[in-house]
């Protein structure tokens, strides 16, 4: 009997499942933009805040796309969480749907058929690697970076009806710094795996994580020419907390610090960064 409630209980969690993004570090990466160019544009148009629930909705959608499609087309069989991710996928579809309708009839159709190709290419991208289990692909995940921090260009296409030169520079500096973070935060797992299964550490992410932070020290020395200081001091900063972080994954105590710990601190780090390049820019 202790079994069955057991076995009723487990299925009655999985299938109140709430689907909402696990990622934080992606969705700070993906709204951490939208509020900074918000800032820099110095206006508030509505198409703003569609860009931000859009956002939202895309990523929170992405779990619960990628079972009802692993069910389909690999497992071929019904999964218990089925009836919960096709309820949620439905939520947050029609949440993105009615946001772009709203940017359809406010952005210029150039700049809404662009920015809809981009995200769609990225979009079935995203679902094909996660399918194959290829997530862990370092070109895979400096592409990501790239995508999610895109959010602000297209806020800024909302707020001015155009990408301002500014914008690119942020949107290039953002994802610099969230490349470089998504590089270092995958070397750390690969480390806590390998003290934990006592096994030859793996240096993928590691030696791309340490060019990543050799590439913010070269734009932070780049930026003090053009007289560019709170940029510099920015790059630079990020390049000092990674490389930090990284001389740190050799310690096994601090490879024992909770996740949720690390997350908190490179969302700190993130969120300075980007005070300071918005202070750069204003």
């Amino acid at each position: 009997m202790q079994t069955i409630a057991q076995a009723g209980s487990a299925s009655s969690l999985s299938h109140s499942r709430a689907y909402l993004p696990r990622e934080h570090g992606a969705t700070a990466m993906l709204l951490t933009p939208i509020v900074a160019v918000g800032i820099l544009a110095r206006t508030f148009r509505w198409g703003e805040l569609a860009v931000a629930v859009a956002a939202f909705a895309a990523i929170a959608a992405k779990d619960p796309a990628v079972l009802l499609i692993r069910q389909k087309f690999i497992w071929k069989r019904r999964s218990p969480e089925s009836s919960a991710a096709s309820l949620w996928l439905v939520g947050w579809s029609g949440l993105l749907i009615a946001s772009v309708f709203v940017l359809f009839a406010t952005w210029p159709v150039m700049n809404f058929v662009a920015m809809g190709a981009g995200i769609a290419v990225f979009g079935c991208l995203a679902i094909t690697v996660n399918l194959k289990n290829r997530q862990r692909s370092t070109l895979f995940q400096i592409v990501s970076a790239a995508a999610l921090t895109s959010t602000s260009l297209a806020t800024c296409i909302a707020a001015t009806g155009t990408v301002t030169a500014w914008c690119w520079w942020f949107w290039a500096l953002s994802a610099m710094q969230a490349s470089a973070g998504i590089l270092v935060v995958h070397a750390r797992l690969d480390a806590r795996i390998a003290l934990r299964k006592s096994a030859p550490l793996s240096r993928q992410f590691r030696l791309a994580a340490q060019t990543g932070v050799g590439v913010l020290l070269l734009a932070s020395a780049s930026a003090v020419f053009p007289r560019h200081k709170w940029i510099a001091l920015a790059l630079g900063l990020a390049a000092v907390g990674y490389a930090y972080d990284l001389i740190r994954q050799r310690d096994a105590i601090s490879l024992q610090m909770p996740l949720k710990t690390v997350g908190l601190q490179a969302l700190m780090l993130s969120s300075v960064y980007a005070v300071l390049v918005v202070t750069d820019l204003w």
